[in-house]
């Protein structure tokens, strides 16, 4: 069943209460995983201010280096730290940065499958480039496992996260051109790679890499690849409903920390998508400081400093009173529901808090009244960051099957 634009604003009735209750009496847990912070390590590869030759097709391989000692995955052999081209959120050619991660051992024939990884938040800046930073234990744990699983890991940064430009935090399609394009960038690196490919992502990366199935035939055709299908944990989706009731009065009450970092950081992408809505004219000097902080914050600063605000403080008048911000707001960010041509996981944690349960749950019912080739798997003792992990045995198989 196709959801006419009529009728969207049921889909808000039904996620909004159930968000909004999820929000003030879900327990305390763990936010996003631990992201570093600090220095970035290049590994000899500083191209934030790169100004050289972007040839005007995506996927192309710019650079390779050594990936830093320090930055590599301890499951990991080789591992290499790539500059490539990809398309950017004003439909414009620029480049992304990135990491390839081999298995140890000798590639079998054909080469190694490749998964592509869609990290989750990190912030907007320079400084939060994630293949310039060690990873986490938890990320350590769960790409070390798919490496131990025979599987190349490729893992984009996302368009302007480490090269110019800003990147555009939830806009889907600007990330499923990164997450496509560093799978095409890779076979041009002379590495034993195989043309059979899977996407996984998490939080951010969720709908980073759902839009990235959604168009992973199409962005990657004539590249002779063999896309197969999506792992999806933390799916932030339909939460464009809530983002665009913003205003003096929404949300009602102080939300974590966590939720108003990410409030931040959507606006800001948003504001320099699409300039030509004013999205600033309905804030006040205290929201456009936090738009201004959004940019150059990395996620765990951030939400500290966001602990306890209240960000209808951060409006004179609501978003909506700006005339199409609705539809903006929906092609900047949803995440798609119908269109797949390959297999579907969905993994959510009950106790998520960062994105609760009835965004996946909703999806999931919209993607199966139209059809999709979904399943989900739901883990009742699990955050936005331990359902990862706690996804294992379910994905395992079901990524072995779809590879094989």
């Amino acid at each position: 069943m196709k959801i006419p634009p009529r009728l969207r604003p049921l889909v808000a009735l039904c996620v909004l209460p159930l968000l909004a209750a999820s929000f003030l009496t879900a327990p305390a847990a763990r936010a996003d995983d631990d992201v570093s912070v600090g220095v970035p390590n290049w590994s000899g590869m500083d191209v934030t201010g790169y100004s050289g030759p972007v040839p005007n097709k995506g996927g192309v391989l710019l650079r390779k280096v050594p990936l830093a000692a320090s930055l590599t995955i301890p499951a990991a052999g080789p591992a290499y730290r790539v500059h490539f081209t990809s398309m950017n959120q004003h439909n414009r050619m620029a480049t992304s940065t990135g990491a390839i991660f081999l298995p140890k051992g000798k590639a079998p024939k054909g080469g190694w499958p490749v998964i592509s990884w869609a990290h989750g938040t990190v912030g907007m800046g320079d400084d939060c480039t994630p293949s310039a930073f060690p990873r986490s234990a938890r990320d350590n744990e769960y790409l070390g496992h798919w490496l131990n699983q025979g599987y190349a890991v490729v893992a984009s940064d996302y368009v302007g996260l480490g090269t110019p430009g800003l990147m555009a935090y939830l806009n889907g399609v600007t990330a499923a051109h990164s997450i496509v394009d560093i799978v095409v960038a890779a076979q041009q690196a002379d590495l034993p790679l195989a043309k059979r490919w899977a996407i996984i992502g998490q939080s951010q990366g969720a709908a980073a890499a759902l839009n990235g199935a959604r168009y992973a035939t199409q962005f990657s055709r004539g590249s002779g690849l063999d896309y197969r299908g999506v792992v999806a944990t933390g799916i932030p989706a339909n939460l464009e409903y809530l983002y665009q009731a913003l205003g003096p009065n929404v949300p009602p009450v102080a939300l974590p920390g966590s939720l108003n970092a990410y409030t931040a950081f959507i606006l800001a992408g948003f504001n320099n998508t699409r300039p030509g809505m004013h999205i600033t004219s309905t804030m006040n000097a205290r929201g456009k400081q936090r738009l201004k902080q959004a940019q150059t914050t990395c996620y765990p600063i951030f939400k500290k400093q966001l602990s306890g605000e209240h960000v209808n403080t951060w409006f004179t008048r609501p978003l909506m009173d700006i005339p199409g911000l609705s539809q903006a707001l929906h092609t900047y960010m949803a995440t798609p529901y119908k269109g797949y041509d390959r297999p579907i996981f969905l993994g959510q944690g009950l106790r998520d808090v960062d994105v609760p349960a009835p965004s996946a749950l909703s999806l999931y019912a919209q993607m199966k009244a139209n059809n999709q080739p979904v399943t989900l798997h739901v883990y009742p003792d699990d955050d936005h960051s331990s359902a990862v992990l706690a996804s294992m045995p379910d994905s395992t198989p079901w990524l072995k099957k779809i590879l094989s």
